[in-house]
C-alpha cells in the first residue's frame, strides 16, 4: 500500500487520479486550496484517505500539510504536483505580478512540494514524484506562451531531477496531458492579462478568455488518465514523460519531427561554429 499526496484534486486529472488511488486500495492525502471541494472523493474512505487544504504557492501551507500527512499516515511515497492553472497573454502584455502568481503555482510551488518530500523518501530509499506539465511544454501556442515556459521549466527540472534521484531509489516523472475534459478552459482557472494591445488583436486576441467557446467536449477523460497513473506506479517501467491522449501523442510527435527537421537543415551552419 502506497501513501499518495495530491495536490490541485477540486476537479479534472487531479481528482481522477485521487479516485483511481483511493479505488486501488492507497492511501490519499487529498488537497485544494479549499478542502471542502474534494470532500465529495473522500468521503467513502475514511481510513484511507484525508482531505487538507494545501496553497502551494504559501511555503506555510506546504510544511503544515507535510506534517499532517506524516502524523496521519507515516509517510508519503508519491507526490503528484497537479495544481496549476493557464494564462493567457502576448509576451509584451504580460503582468509582472500576475507571470509572477503563475510561476509560484505551476513551477516553485512543485519545487517546494519536492523539497518538503524528499527527505523521508531518500531515508526510504523509495519514492515516486509526478510532475503533471502540458503538451504547452512542447510546443508554445500563441498567446501561451507563459504558460508553456512554466510548464516546459517543470518538465527540464524533472528531468535533471530524475536523473539526481534514480541511483536512490526514487522515480521522477513527467506527466504531460493533451486536452482533457476539465475545468482548465473556465474563468475559475484561465487567466489572462488585463493589459491588452491592440497590436496583437488579430493573434492573441482570439486565444483571450472570453474570446472563445468553452465546449466541455475534449477527448481526455480525467478518470482514465487517474487509473492509468496509478497502474504505471504500481508497476515495474516507469517513462521519463508520459503522454496522455492520442491528440497529446499527435501534437508532440509533430513537435519533435520539426525540431529535427530544422537542426538537419542548419547542421552545415551549425558546424561553421567549431574551431577548425
Amino acid at each position: 500500500m502506497k501513501t499518495w499526496l495530491i495536490t490541485g484534486c477540486s476537479s479534472g486529472i487531479g481528482a481522477g487520479i485521487a479516485k483511481a488511488v483511493l479505488a486501488s486500495g492507497d492511501q490519499a492525502i487529498v488537497t485544494a486550496r479549499n478542502k471542502d471541494k474534494v470532500l465529495d472523493i473522500v468521503k467513502d474512505y475514511p481510513e484511507t484517505a484525508l482531505a487538507l487544504d494545501l496553497d502551494v504557492c504559501s511555503q506555510k501551507s506546504i510544511d503544515e500539510a507535510v506534517a499532517k500527512a506524516n502524523e496521519r499516515f507515516g509517510t508519503i511515497d508519491v507526490l503528484v504536483n497537479n495544481a496549476g492553472y493557464g494564462y493567457r497573454s502576448a509576451v509584451e502584455e504580460g503582468e509582472g505580478e500576475e507571470v509572477q502568481k503563475l510561476y509560484d503555482t505551476n513551477l516553485f510551488g512543485p519545487v517546494a512540494l519536492i523539497k518538503a518530500v524528499l527527505p523521508k523518501m531518500r531515508e526510504q530509499k523509495t519514492g515516486f514524484i509526478l510532475n503533471v506539465t502540458s503538451i504547452a511544454a512542447a510546443r508554445s501556442a500563441v498567446g501561451s506562451a507563459y504558460y508553456a515556459s512554466s510548464k516546459a521549466a517543470l518538465e527540464l527540472l524533472t528531468d535533471g531531477l530524475r536523473k539526481e534521484l534514480a541511483p536512490l531509489g526514487i522515480v521522477a516523472m513527467v506527466v504531460q496531458p493533451g486536452a482533457f475534459r476539465t475545468r482548465f478552459y473556465d474563468n475559475t482557472s484561465l487567466q489572462g492579462t488585463k493589459t491588452t494591445i491592440s497590436d496583437y488583436e488579430s493573434t492573441v486576441g482570439k486565444s483571450r478568455p472570453g474570446n472563445f467557446a468553452v465546449t466541455h467536449n475534449q477527448a481526455g477523460d480525467p478518470d482514465r488518465a487517474g487509473k492509468i497513473i496509478v497502474d504505471i506506479v504500481h508497476g515495474d517501467r516507469y517513462p521519463a514523460i508520459l503522454t496522455l491522449g492520442k491528440d497529446a501523442v499527435t501534437a508532440v510527435k509533430s513537435s519533435l519531427e520539426a525540431k529535427i527537421k530544422e537542426l538537419d537543415e542548419w547542421a552545415d551552419v551549425s558546424a561553421q561554429a567549431d574551431f577548425e
